[in-house]
């Protein structure tokens, strides 16, 4: 990569580490005041793509080796959301009350629209820098996914205020962070490997 793309990646990483810990603070604060899964889950991956892309922007002058390294370390952090939504998802089950669907839904699309940003703003990284920018790629691509599924989920509650929507959310997200996490381990081990 060019000196100018190194700059332009690094640009962008900055952007969206700050937009995830941005929108962090808000949906944690609605996923609490109303008890959804899916939000807490989802409010925990910004969290955990904030750290990510921070990382990501220390790593981008190493070597390849280090990268990967790096990367085999994301692909562990990956899966922090995942365990966070299971512990939720076990207290809300117990619980059996259903969010309040306005917010869970609002939040949701909020959600959408800063991790489909990210997504589209990384895209053309998502080869660059090997497993680092293929880690922040996935998350805010995943991400966007999950977000469309906590807006459903937020309108299957409207319609039938039931807590199973927002908990088969919170664990579909849990998922897809576990393979987001295993696609980044790899791609770090074919790093590491070519590196060697």
């Amino acid at each position: 990569m060019t000196v100018d793309g190194d700059n332009s990646l690094r640009r962008v990483v900055a952007f969206v580490a700050a937009a995830n810990l941005g929108y962090f603070g808000i949906e944690f604060a609605v996923a609490l005041t109303i008890g959804s899964v899916a939000l807490f889950a989802d409010s925990i991956d910004f969290l955990e793509d904030t750290s990510v892309n921070l990382l990501i922007l220390l790593a981008l002058g190493w070597s390849a080796a280090s990268r990967a390294r790096v990367g085999m370390g994301l692909a562990a952090l990956l899966l922090v959301p995942s365990l966070a939504a299971l512990w939720t998802a076990w207290e809300r089950f117990n619980a059996g009350v259903p969010p309040d669907a306005v917010p869970l839904g609002l939040a949701g699309a909020g959600a959408l629209a800063v991790n489909l940003t990210c997504a589209l703003m990384l895209a053309r990284f998502r080869r660059a820098s090997g497993s680092l920018t293929k880690a922040a790629f996935l998350s805010a691509r995943n991400d966007a996914y999950a977000n469309l599924a906590i807006i459903a989920a937020g309108l299957l509650t409207l319609a039938w205020p039931s807590h199973w929507p927002d908990l088969v959310v919170g664990l579909g997200i849990a998922a897809m962070n576990a393979d987001a996490a295993r696609e980044v381990w790899q791609a770090a081990r074919q790093e590491r490997e070519v590196a060697s």
